[in-house]
């Protein structure tokens, strides 16, 4: 049975689709925000009437006129428990929330991480601010960064800041850039660089990485660049500053893939340092210095943090634009290369 605590009603308009569920989520106003995910459990759970009666079948036909009424159910408890975990809070309002994620941190419960994740510590922060993200009281999770990555992320308190958000990134239009170090220095003028397949550089020395990303044909943990087939992917790195050996790089996405970046500096020789899954054994050599090569070969995870983070608030539209300084460790390991 659905537990009638709101109701919305829907007035079907001109040459309206055949099907009930297509032609509500042509109707529907937006500032409902229902997705055709969400509309589709709603009819399922008999929480969608026409005079009066439930209509319990998607494919049901609809005429121009008719009015249907959508019982909106509170948000159901998730299984996930909420966790007092601390959380660095860079921005927070009543529809949405931006973290700066410590490394180590998963983002979202899997198998193998049930707890100790930033669902869990959201759901503790956040409480009854979540109004239910497809009839879930949770957080909605726009984008995700790896567990060993730390920095900006952005998540969503209602169903409508989590469409409007995810629309943003499919698009492609929320602003992500990253800091990362990376073995050698990407140089235009390397001949071999210029040879890999996908490689071009733009004005001001900006290497750029076109490819598609698929599962690795053997390891289905890891992403493969591939030329047929897979999503199309496209990433930007600039050279901040140069250790020889080493260099400190702005990553800018314009695709949001797997892995992307790591994938991508490693296609193109220069893996990020500390990226045991893409850089596979590569060591720094002692022309660097024995500090250095000892800091670069010791470093624990992959230098990559997601520095800027800029969108459009999903209420108002006004731009917001967040920035995370780099963490400990790769600000200290920075300043040994410095050294």
């Amino acid at each position: 049975m659905f537990v009638s605590t709101d109701c919305l009603s829907v007035r079907i308009g001109a040459d309206p689709p055949a099907r009930l569920d297509k032609a509500l989520a042509r109707d529907v106003p937006e500032a409902a925000a229902l997705s055709r995910t969400r509309i589709a459990r709603l009819i399922a759970g008999g929480a969608v009437a026409r005079a009066g009666a439930a209509v319990t079948d998607p494919k049901a036909r609809v005429a121009e006129g008719d009015v249907i009424e959508i019982t909106l159910g509170a948000a159901a408890e998730v299984e996930t428990r909420p966790q007092a975990i601390p959380l660095d809070v860079v921005y927070e309002d009543a529809a949405l929330i931006v973290v700066d994620k410590p490394v180590g941190m998963v983002v979202h419960p899997a198998p193998g991480t049930p707890e100790g994740t930033l669902v869990n510590a959201l759901l503790h922060h956040c409480g009854d601010s979540l109004s239910g993200i497809g009839g879930e009281r949770r957080p909605g999770i726009v984008h995700r960064i790896d567990k060993d990555t730390s920095g900006l992320l952005v998540a969503a308190k209602t169903d409508r800041a989590h469409h409007a958000l995810a629309a943003q990134f499919e698009r492609h239009s929320a602003e992500r850039a990253y800091l990362a170090i990376c073995h050698g220095v990407p140089d235009a003028a390397d001949p071999r660089l210029r040879g890999v397949r996908g490689a071009s550089f733009e004005p001001g020395g900006v290497l750029k990485l076109t490819t598609q990303l698929a599962r690795h044909r053997t390891d289905r943990q890891r992403q493969a660049v591939c030329f047929e087939g897979g999503r199309h992917a496209v990433t930007r790195a600039r050279v901040l500053e140069g250790f020889g050996g080493a260099a400190l790089l702005e990553c800018r996405l314009e695709t949001g893939r797997t892995h992307q970046i790591r994938v991508h500096m490693a296609h193109a020789g220069h893996a990020l340092i500390g990226d045991a899954v893409y850089g596979g054994r590569r060591r720094a050599g002692k022309a660097m210095g024995a500090a250095a090569a000892e800091a670069l070969n010791g470093f624990p995870r992959q230098a990559l943090h997601a520095a800027v983070l800029g969108f459009a608030h999903p209420e108002d539209g006004r731009p917001l634009r967040f920035e995370a300084d780099l963490p400990a460790d790769m600000a200290g390991l920075l300043a040994v290369l410095r050294g």
